[in-house]
């Protein structure tokens, strides 16, 4: 199923993949705003995920605390680092872009998720590596929107590691916890 949907995900036409990451970018703003999020975890997008940093660009600019996950070690959470937009990076042992002065800090409040594919009951699909289900496991647990496309939503059982998420956020809904 993943391959699946990386292959489907990597076919979005450049085109109709920008306008979704606008949409989904003026959605995660006015989330924040309405949220009153005063720090935020995000992420440097990968395979085609959805491109959210001119939205990070202006939650920076507003205040808001940004932090980017950082792998310290296999097999554990991620750490975080303090970020501003536009700061040196420097790629990880695994590719992933990262601020070139790591500023190690607690997990923030609330945390992005990116979703290679998410079903009903607000459960992603990741790349298989765990670090986001270690990371949700610890406490605090921070709040969570995944970030995902609408057409990357699909059927499948949640393993017993899994943790749902709070949101998921798509270019036209916002799939909520149950409350």
């Amino acid at each position: 199923m993943r391959k699946a949907l990386l292959a489907a995900r990597r076919a979005l036409p450049d085109a109709t993949r920008a306008g979704w990451d606008a949409a989904i970018a003026q959605r995660l703003l006015d989330w924040c705003a309405q949220e009153n999020v005063k720090e935020l975890g995000v992420y440097w997008p990968l395979h085609g995920e959805p491109d959210l940093h001119g939205a990070y660009a202006q939650l920076a600019a507003r205040g808001v605390q940004l932090s980017l996950p950082v792998v310290l070690e296999k097999h554990a959470p991620l750490a975080f680092s303090d970020w501003r937009p536009g700061e040196a990076m420097v790629k990880d042992g695994m590719g992933v872009a990262v601020p070139a002065q790591l500023r190690l800090r607690p997990a923030p409040a609330t945390l992005l998720v990116p979703c290679l594919g998410f079903n009903g009951e607000r459960y992603r699909l990741g790349y298989g590596g765990g670090y986001y289900d270690r990371t949700l496991a610890a406490t605090p647990r921070p709040r969570t929107l995944g970030i995902a496309y609408a057409c990357l939503a699909a059927s499948f059982p949640n393993g017993t590691y899994d943790i749902a998420l709070d949101h998921i956020m798509t270019e036209g809904d916002l799939y909520c916890q149950a409350r």
